[in-house]
């Protein structure tokens, strides 16, 4: 009794799991980025993206642009590709955020993480960040792979008032 029991639970699970598995292919879609609430902004909202901005990332630890202009309340695509041989990021953040980032990315330099504001990209590959820019001020983007940073791979973002 136990096994038919048994037999007839996995019977009627098999559709789900179908379904399920069918489900993880049927778009190639990006997953949508959890609502992240920042001192330099939020999760953007893919729809509402004004400008588009592309950023290059470089095996001379430097970004281009250095320094990119958004206003107050403007949603971003950033555009990041790294033309480099090795990986490289683009972090978005306050000086202090990043500089405490880069610390703890010395120490556990295997540690893996993934907030809306962060584009790891392997060597020859390109990805995005969509973000919204809430507050004025300057802030900045950074490769915080160990070393990148202090090497200078830095970038500032001025954004500009209403």
């Amino acid at each position: 009794m136990k096994r038919t029991l048994l037999v007839a639970a996995a019977f009627a699970a098999l559709p789900l799991a179908v379904h399920a598995h069918g489900d993880s292919h049927a778009s190639k879609a990006p997953a949508a980025q959890p609502m992240v609430e920042t001192d330099f902004g939020r999760t953007g909202d893919p729809k509402k993206v004004v400008r588009t901005v592309r950023v290059d990332m470089s095996d001379k630890m430097r970004f281009m642009p250095s320094a990119i202009d958004v206003k107050q309340g403007e949603t971003v695509r950033f555009i990041v590709k790294n033309s480099g041989k090795t990986m490289h990021e683009m972090v978005l953040g306050t000086v202090q955020a990043l500089k405490d980032h880069a610390e703890l990315m010395r120490k556990h330099p295997g540690m893996e993480h993934d907030e809306p504001y962060m584009a790891h990209v392997a060597a020859g590959k390109t990805a995005d960040i969509v973000w919204q820019f809430t507050r004025a001020g300057e802030f900045q983007y950074g490769c915080l792979i160990p070393g990148h940073f202090e090497a200078g791979m830095v970038g500032r973002i001025n954004v500009i008032g209403k």
